[in-house]
């Protein structure tokens, strides 16, 4: 089997990890495998997932496309680069990919189209064009039965092409974090850390933390906020934080070492707008810690099993931090509850599970040709 992964781009985020995750594990099982980023390829410290798909010996591109100008070359570019691999089958990650990746592959004559529905948003010209594209692919794989319902009613996908397989994660590395030292931050090594980590963008909700400072972290007191991200909103962040002060919120940007970031801290809060399978959730229930996370799509399938607890309604900042507040002020509590979170993490949601899902999917796909 030959398959080419294309994704929007290889910076570090949720899909991006599983992407590398899926391609390392197939390419393991002796699948030769092939990977494409529409984005330019990152040249800092964030290159690190690109440098594991190299490392391994997999090949990986890009279509150098940083703005919508630049699209039309990455076509180019993504069509001649798939004509040359006679693959078997070309997988697509993120709304850019499916679109871009999915007409790429039927002109360069990949006769399965795989896309990859990570995320339900729906913006109305988004969603007309991922329509379209969807309509030339052969399968349709969500990451979970929220995303799968939104592909459905929002994209106008058939049941019968709708497959959920959800992320995966690397358990034991998570579970083995190094805690961090939080005089490196000066505060207290015994402050109780609520912990943001995702995209500095409208859609992760962060205006209910602002809103809830007071509550989360009073001046004063052993609490703290600790946000870590890079995005849109950064500098407004960055300001509104200084405004607050140190000793009640910091915002550190784009951090490699989030794992022991959470080993760290109290608990991680996600209060997301929209989501598909939140990442970030997965890793804090792997590392231990009880999350609280707004009742996004992808949150029912990881917080079943502590749904009241764990989740509030989306926008609902008092609950949020009521939630919160139960973890603070209550560590036996919070610590049972990361045990319980790890284990279902564990059981449930693991990397090799995950590939183990993908690899039995192509197979049926090429099967039934």
């Amino acid at each position: 089997m030959q398959i080419d992964f294309v994704i929007t781009e290889l910076f570090v985020g949720g899909a991006e990890r599983c992407l590398t995750e899926l391609a390392l594990g197939m390419a393991d099982t002796g699948v030769k495998v092939r990977v494409f980023s529409i984005g330019s390829l990152p040249t800092d410290e964030r290159d690190s997932l690109v440098s594991r798909l190299r490392d391994s010996g997999i090949e990986v591109s890009s279509g150098e496309a940083n703005t919508s100008l630049q699209v039309i070359s990455a076509y180019g570019q993504l069509r001649k680069w798939l004509a040359k691999s006679n693959a078997d089958i070309c997988q697509t990650f993120l709304h850019h990919a499916n679109v871009l990746g999915t007409f790429a592959a039927k002109s360069a004559g990949v006769r399965t189209r795989v896309a990859g529905i990570r995320v339900a948003e729906s913006k109305v010209l988004r969603c007309k064009l991922e329509r379209l594209a969807l309509k030339s692919s052969q399968s349709v794989i969500c990451v979970s039965k929220a995303v799968e319902d939104f592909a459905a009613r929002q994209l106008g996908c058939p049941p019968s092409k709708l497959t959920v397989i959800p992320n995966g994660v690397d358990t034991q590395k998570f579970a083995n974090a190094e805690p961090f030292d939080w005089s490196q931050i000066g505060w207290p090594q015994d402050a109780a850390v609520t912990l943001f980590v995702g995209r500095l963008h409208q859609q992760k909700g962060i205006e209910l933390l602002q809103s809830e400072i007071d509550r989360l972290a009073p001046n004063g007191s052993n609490r703290r906020l600790l946000l870590v991200g890079d995005g849109p909103l950064r500098a407004e962040l960055q300001a509104w934080a200084s405004r607050h002060g140190s000793q009640q919120v910091q915002l550190l940007g784009w951090r490699p070492d989030i794992a022991s970031l959470m080993a760290s801290s109290r608990l991680v809060v996600l209060p997301s707008h929209y989501e598909g399978m939140p990442n970030v959730i997965l890793e804090a229930m792997a590392v231990g810690k009880p999350v609280v996370c707004s009742r996004v799509e992808g949150s029912q399938e990881l917080l079943r099993h502590d749904w009241e607890h764990q989740t509030f309604p989306t926008g609902d900042s008092q609950q949020m931090t009521m939630l919160v507040s139960r973890f603070l002020d209550q560590a036996p509590v919070a610590k049972a509850t990361g045990t319980i979170n790890q284990t279902f993490i564990h059981n449930h949601y693991t990397v090799a599970r995950m590939v183990e899902r993908y690899q039995n999917h192509y197979q049926k796909l090429l099967s039934d040709q």
